[in-house]
Formats: C-alpha cells, sequence, structure tokens
C-alpha cells in the first residue's frame, strides 16, 4: 500500500532533524561578520516547522556564555512565531557576546553526537543573513520546500458571513509544500472595501506581506507589494485567509483548511477559524 509523502515528512516531526548544505552561510552584528562557514547545517528541533543554521563553532566569531535553558510549549507544532530561546530537547543555551554587547539566548548546543562541535543559531538575533551573496529573509529556506505558481482562468468566489468579499475568474493559485492552497487574485477583482493594516510578516520565500482588513475582519487579506524573484508573479494581488472565509471554486464550496500550522497561527492571534 502506497504512502502519502506528506504523512511520511509529518511523521519525522517529532525528532531532531538536521541536512548539510555546501552554500556558503554568513551573519553579521552591527556590520561585523559573526559567521562565515561553507561546513553550515540546517537543523529542525522535535515540531520546528522551519529550520535554524547551526555552524561549527571554530566558524563562529562571537564568545558563548552559557545560559538558562528554556523549554518550549507543549503545543503539536512549533511555527516561527515561537520565540527560538524554547527549546524542544535537550541540550545547552548559551548568549551571544561580542564586544562588549550581548544577544541574549541566541545560541544552543543540543545534546546529539553528531551535531557535538555545531552550534545552533537564532536567525533573529543577526542583523543580516546571507547564502553566498543573497541576502535571507524570515529565516533559513528549508531545502525540501517549494512553492509553484499558476495562472489559471477558474472561478473564484470569497464570501463572508454571506457578503461578496472577492470573485475572480483570473486567479494565481500558490501549491506550496505542507500549507493549503491560496488564491491571489488582481486587486480589482476585490469588491470589498479592504483598509491597510500595520501588520507585516515575512516569508523566507515570498517576501515582505503587508495585510488588510475588511468590516470588522482584521488582517484577513495580504499582499506582496514587491515579493522575491521566485514570487514576482503575486506582486500587488491579494490573497485571503481560506481558514476564515467561504470560498468556492469552480462554482463548489470548499472546506476552510485546518491544518496544525493555521489553527496554531489563528489561536495564537486570538481568530476563531
Amino acid at each position: 500500500m502506497s504512502t502519502r509523502v506528506r504523512d511520511l515528512m509529518r511523521s519525522g516531526l517529532s525528532q531532531l532533524r538536521a541536512e548539510p548544505t555546501e552554500k556558503r552561510v554568513r551573519a553579521l552584528i552591527a556590520g561585523h561578520e559573526v559567521v562565515d562557514s561553507t561546513r553550515a547545517v540546517l537543523v529542525w528541533e522535535p515540531r520546528r516547522v522551519v529550520p535554524s543554521y547551526a555552524v561549527p563553532i571554530d566558524d563562529l566569531r562571537a564568545e558563548l556564555v552559557p545560559a538558562q535553558l528554556q523549554r518550549s510549549p507543549e503545543q503539536p507544532i512549533l511555527h516561527p512565531g515561537i520565540r527560538f530561546a524554547a527549546h524542544s530537547t535537550g541540550g545547552e543555551a548559551y548568549d551571544l557576546r561580542l564586544d562588549g554587547a550581548t544577544r541574549d539566548q541566541a545560541a544552543f548546543r543540543p545534546s546529539d553526537p553528531d551535531l557535538e562541535s555545531y552550534v545552533v543559531l537564532d536567525f533573529q538575533a543577526f542583523d543580516e543573513w546571507r547564502e553566498e551573496d543573497e541576502q535571507l529573509l524570515g529565516h533559513p529556506r528549508d531545502p525540501f520546500h517549494r512553492i509553484d505558481i499558476r495562472h489559471s482562468s477558474r472561478p473564484v468566489r470569497i464570501e463572508l458571513g454571506g457578503r461578496l468579499l472577492a470573485e475572480s475568474a483570473r486567479p494565481a493559485l500558490v501549491f506550496e509544500t505542507s500549507l493549503p492552497t491560496r488564491f491571489y487574485l488582481p486587486r480589482e477583482d476585490v469588491v470589498a472595501e479592504l483598509r491597510p493594516s500595520a501588520k507585516r510578516t515575512l516569508c523566507a520565500y515570498k517576501g515582505e506581506a503587508s495585510y488588510w482588513s475588511a468590516g470588522e475582519a482584521e488582517d484577513i487579506a495580504w499582499t506582496y507589494a514587491r515579493p522575491l524573484g521566485e514570487a514576482v508573479a503575486l506582486t500587488g494581488l491579494v490573497a485571503f485567509f481560506d481558514e476564515r472565509v467561504d470560498l468556492t471554486l469552480d462554482g463548489e464550496p470548499r472546506e476552510r483548511p485546518r491544518t496544525l500550522l493555521s489553527r496554531a497561527l489563528l489561536a495564537e492571534a486570538g481568530v476563531q477559524p
């Protein structure tokens, strides 16, 4: 009997996972190059859905100062909003000290024999990260994660509480690993009055998203005004949280997505899907 690949990938979520990379990885603080390594490893702590970079201690140009180990919350997945300092595996936590300045809880050494000479680093503790000469946003990119953007003529209708928000026969469909299909629509096909939100998020693969609210529904849609190169086809298009709206595709209602990640994000935002 065949095994669904997605289920196979999820089966390892509770484990400490690692994947070497041949990319040159660099990280800077206040203009100083603190990390420069061609021996980096991507590390996923148990239940983490995005990786962190680990480098050999010899490739780190900062002092490691022992810190108190903090445990992660007991929830099915740890999305990017769960701070790095909350660890889901055994090990030793460290502050990073550089020229008298300290980045708290910015490093971690897992209790794992394959990673004993490595230190895992908090992406957010550094001012800039680069793979080769390309700057990274949000978090390290997962080599097993991909995004396919396909333009379509399938009719899409989006409603909320019986009120029409948008309707289009020219959506761009985004198929992204382990995430629900997203429907991006031209701004002129949105009939709801959208007002800009102060919320911003970073996607390592698509860039910075700005958010829209409609009526009493806060932050219900988003746009990439200047997406990263691979996602340039999404420029200016509007996507709605399928978890919070009623979407009809090809005349057939779609069920609202119920993924572990979407549930965790909505719960954290205090939003009922």
